[in-house]
């Protein structure tokens, strides 16, 4: 069956391993684990600068190969949507997290064994020069019309997403089982788990709160019944859910929003597969609340205002190129999650875990918005911009 196949699963098979071996484990099995878990944490960090500048660099010379009014809207209606959910996460995280039980630090009772060895693996950038260079690159092969640096981009991109689905994914579970292996030999992991299931569970919450909200920006813009879109959406959500895919909902939702009768055709032919690639409000909020989540529970704190004011902005940039794979929004965006947020390899494990778990309702909310900033757009043009033929 596809669902014993699919990365939730095995991240929840290897969650379960990962607690079992822990709370059996000695101290000399134990060192084993660590420097497995460290080799493996490394080799995903290093790959970080390699998957901000394989997937942003090619999203920027697209947007602007293809520029155009209504395609420079949808992009900021897209931008917009996503750190609009970012920062209402954020606000919700301040008010909410504290008053959750958290375990933190205090919760250790045993420490971690040294590694046998220390292999480093030094990425060949920092995070932040590989997200400054992927934009200044983009955007100049834009402007000179490098064909040809356009099209090594877009091959680096494809070489990217093979080195993230031929080895990122596959050694997750393993990473991600000896990462749980250590958090329940250290003692704090069966505090932290009911711990993320309530998040869960909010987040969840959230990403119904989120469309309510923007369908009624969008009824409130376009004048008409955004209920008239909304009505039409549950095959697609449940699809979302079933697949964690918005390419694979993506004949499901052209389906849907071609039933509604407030809808321009040639906009839901333009924006329902466009959005489907670069709107993400839904991974984009939880995201969010989960990194605040992680930092209160591992690290003792929550993040300064100032760092997640700055990591909700690059937030929505990151989430626009990000690889369409199960848990992409968090893989691309690994770097903010080092660089801004200082989260380590165990923060970074935890992060990776509980949102693919979630992923597929992540998923449906960003499907299921499409069509509201669809319903934006279609108001838009009837407003006197017309779209180019080839959109039609």
């Amino acid at each position: 069956m596809k669902i014993f196949k699919s990365l939730p699963f095995r991240l929840l098979i290897a969650l379960a391993i990962g607690i079992a071996t822990g709370l059996i484990v000695n101290e000399t099995a134990m060192q084993i684990v660590v420097t497995l878990q460290h080799l493996s944490g490394a080799v995903i960090m290093f790959l970080v600068p390699l998957i901000i500048i394989g997937f942003i660099a090619p999203s920027i010379t697209k947007l602007g190969g293809n520029a155009s009014k209504l395609l420079g809207i949808a992009l900021g209606l897209a931008y917009v949507s996503s750190i609009g959910a970012a920062f209402f996460s954020t606000a919700a995280g301040y008010g909410i997290i504290p008053h959750l039980t958290v375990a933190g630090n205090a919760d250790v009772t045993r420490e971690l064994p040294k590694a046998i060895f220390d292999l480093q693996i030094p990425q060949i950038m920092p995070v932040m020069s590989a997200l400054v260079f992927s934009v200044l690159i983009g955007l100049a092969a834009v402007w000179n019309k490098s064909q040809r640096i356009i099209a090594t981009l877009d091959e680096f991109q494809e070489i990217v997403i093979s080195i993230v689905v031929k080895v990122i994914i596959p050694i997750l579970p393993f990473f991600i089982a000896c990462t749980f292996c250590s958090l329940t030999y250290e003692g704090g992991v069966t505090h932290q788990l009911p711990l993320f299931l309530v998040v869960i569970l909010l987040v969840v919450v959230g990403h119904f709160i989120w469309l309510v909200l923007l369908y009624g920006v969008a009824a409130a813009y376009s004048g008409k019944n955004s209920l008239r879109v909304l009505k039409h959406y549950l095959p697609a959500y449940l699809t979302a859910v079933g697949t964690m895919s918005s390419a694979a909902t993506l004949p499901v939702a052209l389906s849907c929003a071609r039933k509604s009768d407030v809808l321009r055709p040639d906009m839901v032919s333009f924006g329902i597969p466009l959005f489907a690639n670069i709107h993400l409000c839904g991974s984009v909020l939880t995201e969010t609340f989960f990194v605040m989540t992680v930092s209160l529970a591992l690290y003792g704190v929550l993040p300064p205002v100032g760092a997640m004011i700055l990591f909700c902005l690059l937030l929505g940039v990151f989430a626009i190129g990000a690889p369409g794979v199960p848990g992409g929004t968090v893989m691309a965006s690994l770097g903010l999650i080092t660089g801004i947020l200082g989260f380590d390899e165990a923060g970074t494990a935890l992060m990776l875990t509980i949102f693919a778990l979630q992923d597929s309702f992540g998923t449906a909310c960003n499907v299921t918005g499409d069509g509201a900033l669809t319903l934006i757009l279609s108001r838009y043009t009837e407003n006197g911009e017309r779209p180019r033929q080839q959109l039609k």
